[in-house]
Formats: C-alpha cells, sequence, structure tokens
C-alpha cells in the first residue's frame, strides 16, 4: 500500500492558521531551510540586482543563492547574460569578486577561458576529440524588469513573469534604471530566518516605535490604520491623507505616471505589488528634511515632487523610486538565522557626488532604517526560538501584506510538496 502519511513539513503547513504567525520550526528548522532554498530560492524568480551593476561590455556580477554562485556578464553585444560561476573542468569557481571586469572568462585553475556569452573558446592539452561545444558554461535564466535583474535557477521558470512585467512596467519606465548608477551599496546580515526580515518589511504597524527617521517623509496612513480606534484628531488627519493621495494618483496619471495600487502579492506565483504614495512635508524624497537629495533627476522627470512609488516582488524584494534617487532591496538568505539585506542607492548615471549629491543624505534614513529593523528582526528570531512563542495575530488593518507574504509562501510551498 502507497505511504501517504504527510511529512513534518506537509503537516506544518497544512495546519498553517490563516491570520496568525508561522510556527516556529519555519524559522528555526534546518529541514525547512533547505526546502525553503531548494523550493522558493531554487525555483522561482529572485531579484538580484540592477541593470547598471554590469553598466559595460565585461563588467561581471557575481550572486550567491545558498551554495550556488552564479556570474551575472554583460558581453559584447551588450546584452546581458548569466551563467553559473563553475569551470566546465574540474568545478573550480570561475569569478572569485563580486565585482570586476574582464575580457574572458578564465578559470585560473588550469586557464580553461570562456567568452562573455559562455563558450568556451580555450582548453589546452585535451586532445583532438574534444568537443569544446559541449562545454560551454550553464547558463541561468536571466530576466529584467525595466532595469531590475531577476535570476531563476530552475530549468523551467514560472512562466508569469511577461505578466508581472507587462504590469509594473509602466509604473518603473519613467524613472528609467537603466539610465542610472550605483552610488551606494550596503550589505548588512540580519540576525534572523529571511522570513523574517521579509515580515518585517510588509508592514509599518512598527514604523511609528521604530524609525524615526523614515516616518519624516513617510505617511503612516499609507500602510494601514484602524479608524475605530483614532481620535477626532488622527481620524481628521488619516481623511486628509486619503483625500490627497486620490488627487496626487489622479494628477500623476494625468501626467503619465501610473500611481494606484496593483495587488498580486498572493495572487499569482510570481507574487508583486505597486503603488505610488504621497510623501509628507515637501515631499519630494526619502530624506530628512523631505527634499532632493540628488540635483539631478531621474529619466525625463522635470518635478521632484512625485512621491514614493513603492514595488513589492516575491519572496526577495522590495524597492523605492522617487523623482531623484531609487532605494532597492533583496533578501539572501545564508542560514536558518542570517540573512543578508543588500541596498542599492541608484542615482541619474551623470549625477557627480559632492556636486549633484551627498551621499550621507542620500542614504541616510535608509542606512538608520535598515539598522533598526536588522535590530527587530534579531529580537523576533530570539522570541520565536522560546519555548513560550505560539503563532499570535496579525492586525487586520496594518498587517494585510504580511499575511499575503505568508499565504504566498505557504502556496508555493505546498504546490511543490503537495498538501
Amino acid at each position: 500500500m502507497l505511504d501517504v502519511t504527510p511529512t513534518p513539513l506537509q503537516r506544518l503547513l497544512r495546519e498553517r492558521r490563516p491570520g496568525y504567525t508561522l510556527a516556529a520550526p519555519f524559522y528555526l528548522s534546518p529541514e525547512v531551510f533547505e526546502a525553503d532554498m531548494e523550493i522558493i530560492f531554487g525555483r522561482h524568480w529572485i531579484y538580484v540586482g540592477v541593470e547598471p551593476d554590469v553598466p559595460e561590455a565585461g563588467d561581471v556580477m557575481v550572486v550567491e543563492i545558498g551554495k550556488t554562485s552564479v556570474a551575472i556578464v554583460r558581453d559584447d553585444d551588450n546584452a546581458i547574460r548569466a551563467f553559473h560561476n563553475v569551470c566546465r573542468h574540474r568545478g573550480a569557481r570561475l569569478v572569485h569578486d563580486e565585482k570586476s571586469t574582464v575580457g574572458n572568462l578564465v578559470c585560473r585553475y588550469h586557464s580553461w577561458t570562456y567568452d562573455l556569452t559562455g563558450n568556451l573558446i580555450h582548453a589546452e592539452h585535451m586532445g583532438p576529440d574534444f568537443k569544446k561545444s559541449c562545454h560551454g558554461l550553464k547558463p541561468v535564466h536571466i530576466r529584467s524588469l525595466a532595469g531590475l535583474l531577476f535570476i531563476c535557477l530552475a530549468d523551467q521558470p514560472p512562466a508569469d513573469f511577461d505578466e508581472m512585467a507587462a504590469k509594473l512596467g509602466p509604473y518603473i519606465e519613467p524613472h528609467n534604471v537603466r539610465d542610472t548608477k550605483v552610488a551606494f551599496q550596503k550589505d548588512i546580515i540580519e540576525p534572523g530566518n529571511w522570513k523574517l526580515t521579509m515580515e518585517n518589511n510588509r508592514e509599518c504597524y512598527h514604523c511609528g516605535a521604530n524609525h524615526p527617521e523614515l516616518t519624516v517623509p513617510l505617511f503612516a496612513y499609507g500602510f494601514g490604520f484602524a479608524p475605530e480606534e483614532m481620535d477626532e484628531h488622527d481620524r481628521a488627519n488619516a481623511e486628509r491623507y486619503g483625500c490627497l493621495l486620490k488627487t496626487r494618483h489622479g494628477e500623476w496619471e494625468a501626467e503619465g505616471l501610473p500611481s494606484k495600487e496593483i495587488d498580486e502579492l498572493d495572487t499569482m506565483i510570481t507574487g508583486f505589488r505597486t503603488e505610488r504614495l504621497p510623501l509628507d512635508g515637501e515631499g519630494e524624497s526619502h530624506t530628512l528634511d523631505t527634499k532632493a537629495a540628488c540635483k539631478r533627476l531621474l529619466g525625463n522627470l522635470t518635478s521632484a515632487k512625485l512621491g514614493g512609488l513603492s514595488v513589492w516582488t516575491q519572496p526577495n524584494s522590495w524597492h523605492h523610486f522617487l523623482g531623484d534617487h531609487i532605494v532597492t532591496f533583496s533578501v539572501l538568505p545564508l542560514d536558518t538565522e542570517r540573512s543578508l539585506l543588500r541596498t542599492k542607492w541608484l542615482v541619474h548615471k551623470d549625477a557627480v557626488e559632492g556636486v549633484d549629491y551627498d551621499l550621507a543624505n542620500l542614504t541616510g534614513v535608509w542606512e538608520a532604517t535598515n539598522d533598526q529593523d536588522s535590530e527587530l528582526v534579531g529580537i523576533c528570531q530570539q522570541g520565536v526560538a522560546s519555548p513560550a512563542y505560539e503563532p499570535g495575530p496579525y492586525s487586520p488593518h496594518t498587517e494585510m501584506l504580511v499575511e499575503k507574504f505568508c499565504n504566498w509562501y505557504v502556496g508555493r510551498m505546498a504546490a511543490h510538496l503537495g498538501r
């Protein structure tokens, strides 16, 4: 008789209570972590960087996803390609630095040499029967969404990338990612499971008490509230914000800037969400005075007062597109209890540091916020490890996107493992 006894992970997925946090093993179990790496990070589209990470022919960027190393390269025809960062001879790592520039990809072990399209072009002493054409680099699926780079390690990636790109592309294109440069990148290791990092990002319930810098440019009302708990003053401000949002959306869309919410976070395999939100104060950028951080605006934009376009993609990214700069975030799991948060600040490619922008002002709000969030993720990791931990309820007013992240995660795991 066929054994249909569910595995421990299948039982966890079946028992997940909607509207509540995940059970402790989802954050603590090495077996769950391995399944996450195989199913979520091994079979879905993962955000890894931007086209300006490899701006010129021969530029290479290396991304590590678990045990897999991927080299992303711009070839001589200006196409961006991705390959497993493994020599086809004896498996040595080909590219060792995160960023480099090469003529060809040369393995330092035995000098096997590959061109920028992945073809093996030089391999000495292999005999007359050796066929170089059979030993090219193994390709990795890579797609660009208006300049944002996504890779998929699976043989057959999810087929809905084009649908996501068709919906998100018009929102992102006015900011012209391809015509920017990476002004600064900062990597921090958060002391928590990658899902805790993502859950923390998907809500601003915690913002008022923990992010004094971030809540200067951002309206708290843009991330949910409980109207029945507000006093007259707060209710009036929330109503004012609602009117402002409706007015700004109409104005921005009339200017050719798509702004209204699209939410497919838990309804598609490649889940995503976007919306352009007003900013407080001067309303130009994510800075402490809410004014533009860079004098050189992006693309063909003529005003910095365009709010902040927020973009979220499952399973590992969020992004903020302003009139003057862009901030992108990616989360890559390191082990059960550590995650790499990689943040990039992009400005117009011709902007000059010290002339058009001050780096400390450009990065200040999100550097502070990232450090604060890292600490919060750490105390959550400590908490879920306690025997006293049990799943708690999400706020229906402010943690809707956390619930959608968990819905997406549980759904994708169950789709591959069966319930």
